[in-house]
């Protein structure tokens, strides 16, 4: 039974309890995360690694009045149960339940609605710099993680934050490990101050020489060592945040909430911009989690005793399929390279990287470089594969469009988790990328209703010699062989049903439920034409307006938004030919779609086969 979450009144409460007490609800707070996200799924590993450092946050700030900023956001569980949602808990990350990242809707102590790396510092100068403006009197802290420092904007921030000497609070919350593991020189000179060797010297010979001593050596010992710590700064040298301008504080133990909240009182009355740099683990205090972080950063429902997802895929992701084909077409062209931002076992590059080292390059959170360093890569001849999730590539827009796009360089893009993909909600659905990607001249944008037309594409775009991208959605990988699939060719749309009443054109993962839909009406009477168009640009103009003379109504559906898609693309091949056609877009509206599972998302906005055959009725006012 609960003695502290379902009692007190958070965070007021937390300001009463005892070390001892607060140790006590770090323990209750694991047990409870543990029960909760194995039945919801979430991100737990990074979660369990910062709940003493979330308790000496709220123990020491006084939030909402003091600003916490958390980067990212998917570590930001235990400060929403400290907060006062615990209650709420057993909705997380489910339609219309609890977020799982901060959400200003959602609570007066979620500051910023973080779900991308690297930019939490910014935000947080920000609302300082406007607090001065204001002559306001509150602290602002930034949670930052280690990864997150391989992003760049991250020492934009921190470079700007120790000009314009504002009091400002960075948390590097430094527990190696990101989504993929730590590339880059921040993580070797974190892991300098880790374990220079003069500091694990002067602990090893102070060790060996106090055990000596008869019984007051391990006292003696235990004395030193806060010493010891307090000296490890002028023992490694070279530290770049204080030469950026910060007063630096550490390393801490991110796992102490007494040395957390001294830390943090010490800062909080500190002038001018203060970085404290903690050392946590992440998954702390559950074995699996602790063994396997990546596995464990972002998880389905699992088992607790046994760590395995209570569910699991009934074929291959997107993301296999890719990787396994890549691997496949490497074996055969050494001019083959990858490219990902640390997320090579999310975007299925994990084989990859084990069978060609040398060609595999995870350049951190850092997508604009990825992009730029693909270019590079192309320009001397080889041809970079450059795998990112779909919401995280919008964040290289502009080296996309000046970088690859302008030089015409032959790098492909494979866009993963493109469309709505579920639980995370608003900051990771990919559903601008037709739209981004659409006008980029020379750009070629390819959509696989299925796995076959995956690995058919991801052929075609290695050999196209110039900018190709290739988006897919998360989860399971189709097998529409059924529908009497044709092979790929050069810039054609796949007719895969044919009829006179209606036009269905459909693109990507929405081709299935288009299929399905004609299907259906057939057997009441309505035949209609369904064209899966695999070439979003360029669009096969010659087989649309073939069909278009024939039928009048014309409706399109996309996992992307509605606005400058491929409906918007159909649109414009209507009005360039002077067609009067009767066109409905199907597609995700102009807002930022809300979490939720993505068959809940399809039924709320209608993207599925039953929204499809409502819509075919209305247009040809029939009912059945």
């Amino acid at each position: 039974m609960s003695k502290y979450i379902d009692k007190l009144e958070f965070p007021k409460d937390l300001k009463k309890l005892s070390d001892s007490e607060l140790g006590l609800l770090a323990y209750e707070i694991r047990d409870f995360l543990l029960s909760k996200v194995s039945s919801t799924g979430g991100h737990l590993a990074s979660n369990l690694g910062v709940v003493e450092l979330t308790i000496a946050l709220h123990k020491v700030f006084e939030s909402p009045k003091d600003k916490i900023i958390w980067d990212v956001g998917h570590q930001s569980y235990i400060h929403k149960i400290l907060t006062g949602r615990a209650s709420q808990f057993d909705t997380l990350r489910q339609f219309q339940g609890l977020s799982g990242f901060p959400k200003k809707a959602e609570s007066i102590h979620d500051i910023y609605e973080s779900g991308h790396s690297s930019n939490a510092i910014s935000i947080a100068l920000g609302i300082a710099k406007a607090r001065d403006l204001k002559r306001e009197n509150f602290s602002v802290v930034s949670v930052i993680g280690d990864g997150a420092l391989t992003g760049g904007v991250a020492y934009e921030a921190l470079n700007n934050a120790g000009h314009v000497d504002t009091n400002l609070i960075v948390i590097l919350n430094d527990n190696e490990m990101s989504i993929s593991q730590n590339i880059g020189g921040i993580s070797k000179h974190l892991g300098r101050l880790r374990t220079a060797p003069a500091y694990k010297d002067l602990k090893e010979r102070l060790k060996l020489i106090l055990n000596k001593i008869p019984k007051a050596g391990s006292t003696i010992y235990s004395v030193l060592e806060k010493i010891r710590d307090a000296v490890k700064y002028t023992i490694v040298a070279g530290i770049i945040f204080e030469e950026l301008g910060f007063t630096y504080l550490g390393p801490v133990d991110g796992h102490n909430i007494k040395e957390l909240v001294a830390v943090f009182e010490n800062a909080k009355f500190a002038k001018g911009p203060v970085l404290i740099h903690t050392l946590t683990k992440k998954g702390r205090g559950y074995k699996n989690a602790e063994n396997q972080p990546n596995i464990f950063h972002g998880i389905g429902a699992f088992n607790i005793e046994t760590g395995e997802l209570k569910a699991k895929l009934s074929a291959p992701s997107y993301s296999k399929v890719f990787g396994k084909k890549l691997v496949e077409l490497a074996k055969h062209n050494d001019k083959i390279v990858s490219v990902t931002a640390a997320m090579a076992d999310g975007t299925g590059l994990t084989e990859f990287s084990h069978k060609f080292p040398r060609r595999f390059f995870d350049v951190g959170i850092a997508e604009q470089h990825a992009v730029t360093f693909a270019a590079g890569l192309a320009l001397n001849g080889m041809v970079p594969i450059v795998a990112i999730y779909s919401t995280f590539l919008q964040r290289a827009y502009d080296q996309i469009m000046m970088d690859v796009c302008l030089q015409n360089l032959p790098v492909v893009f494979c866009v993963d988790r493109s469309g709505v993909v579920g639980e995370d909600g608003e900051t990771h659905h990919g559903i601008f990328d037709f739209s981004y990607l659409n006008h980029l001249p020379n750009m070629t944008i390819l959509a696989p209703k299925d796995k076959a037309e995956l690995e058919a594409m991801l052929e075609y775009a290695i050999d196209l010699g110039k900018p190709c991208a290739i988006r897919y959605p998360r989860g399971c990988a189709e097998d529409m062989s059924f529908s009497g699939s044709e092979d790929l060719v050069n810039g054609k749309a796949e007719i895969i049903a044919t009829g006179s009443d209606l036009c269905i054109a459909a693109a990507g993962r929405m081709v299935k439920p288009a299929y399905e839909a004609a299907c259906f009406l057939r057997k009441k009477g309505i035949n209609i034409t369904v064209i899966n168009t695999r070439f979003i640009k360029p669009l096969d103009e010659e087989t649309y307006l073939n069909i278009f003379k024939n039928i009048d109504k014309i409706i399109t559906i996309e996992d992307n938004t509605k606005i400058g898609g491929f409906g918007s693309s159909i649109a414009s091949l209507i009005q360039k030919h002077h067609l009067n056609n009767e066109l409905h877009i199907m597609g995700w509206p102009d807002k930022y779609i809300e979490h939720g599972f993505i068959k809940e998302l399809d039924e709320k906005y209608e993207l599925n086969s039953k929204g499809i055959i409502k819509q075919v009725l209305a247009m040809l006012n029939r009912r059945i």
